[in-house]
């Protein structure tokens, strides 16, 4: 298929059904590298209020930078991979500190921030001003495997290569912003994972999988995630109408969020056993009211299958219980401004905070 017939197509394509998104309408390469960083892993309809927060809260990168981590945290709750909220904050002040506060809009100097590797680079760099580079995320793959029948495995060594080299020799001359978003709009709503719409497809009279078939098959990816199972006990320490949290530290996917009382054990146990395996948990009770016991949770992350549980515990009135040195109390207010795993928060909601 003739390169430019392709790239004309897929514009057109976009022209008239793209989705009418926020960040489509900004050359501010601050708010496009939001939407992106906001994106990775979220779908839109999750994402787009997020994203809304994010410019409200902080309009500049000079006012994310100077945010507290904990307030950065706070606003990304519920939407999971922590890990990318603190690495934001981080790339932030390195924009103010290294870059004079001035957000990078090349390929090559958007490679110098934190958490921002090539797809993220080129997405960046091409919608803010039509650099000639081309993105390649998981729609992408999808869309030329499918299109140009592409086998070569996607979680192979060889797919950035082989991948990269065709969606490079497939962009425009001009229009590279409209062919970038055209060609991953097409795999988020016309080219899908499970059920792409050939029937209605620019183009079925092209794409190599439809004439053979072949959609279910492609693109090849041979590499399962191997899912661990956890079994998490949480203990929910209340005196005097407040209660105790701790915040999370160290390389945890939850560091700087805030949880209660954990034990996690091989699977999930009654309280007797906890107790026999827990000194603190075994005097806690002797001094206390078990005054509920949750339902259980599952949590799915993408490496984690999370079962969990939570106990109500209501310490007695003059009870000399001490808490282990990384607990404190909190009112119920202040945890609702605490930053919070959805885990946790999920609980919060259905037994306090909703009541």
């Amino acid at each position: 298929m003739n390169t430019d017939f392709f790239a004309h197509k897929l514009i057109s394509w976009y022209n008239r059904h793209k989705r009418d998104l926020p960040w489509r309408n900004t050359r501010n390469p601050y708010f496009i590298w939001l939407s992106e960083i906001i994106l990775q892993q979220t779908r839109v309809v999750q994402g787009l209020p997020y994203y809304q927060k994010f410019i409200e809260n902080f309009p500049t990168v000079q006012d994310l930078a100077a945010a507290d981590e904990k307030e950065v945290l706070r606003l990304w709750q519920g939407l999971g991979y922590y890990s990318r909220a603190r690495n934001l904050h981080t790339t932030a002040k390195m924009v103010v500190s290294e870059f004079g506060g001035v957000f990078p809009d090349t390929y090559n100097e958007l490679l110098k921030l934190k958490g921002i590797g090539s797809y993220t680079a080129a997405a960046i760099a091409s919608f803010s001003h039509d650099e000639k580079v081309a993105v390649l995320d998981g729609n992408v793959y999808r869309v030329l495997s499918r299109v140009f029948g592409v086998e070569t495995d996607i979680a192979g060594k060889d797919a950035k290569k082989v991948f990269g080299k065709l969606a490079t020799e497939l962009l425009p001359d001009q229009q590279v912003s409209t062919y970038n978003q055209a060609i991953m709009e097409f795999g988020a709503i016309q080219c899908t994972p499970g059920l792409p719409q050939c029937m209605f497809c620019t183009f079925s009279p092209e794409c190599s999988a439809n004439e053979l078939g072949k959609q279910s098959m492609l693109p090849v990816k041979s590499k399962k995630v191997k899912v661990k199972e956890r079994f998490f006990h949480y203990f929910i320490l209340e005196k005097e109408g407040r209660f105790a949290m701790k915040e999370r530290n160290g390389k945890d996917v939850w560091s700087g969020m805030y949880d209660f009382y954990l034990t996690e054990q091989e699977s999930m146990q009654d309280l007797s056993v906890l107790a026999g395996n827990d000194t603190f948990i075994d005097a806690l009770l002797r001094e206390s009211t078990i005054s509920g016991e949750s339902e259980k949770y599952l949590h799915i992350l993408t490496h984690q299958r999370i079962t969990a549980q939570f106990w109500h515990i209501q310490i007695n009135p003059g009870s000399k219980i001490e808490l282990p040195e990384n607990l404190k109390y909190y009112s119920l207010n202040e945890i609702d401004d605490l930053p919070k795993s959805t885990l946790v928060n999920n609980y919060l909601k259905q037994y306090f905070f909703e009541k």
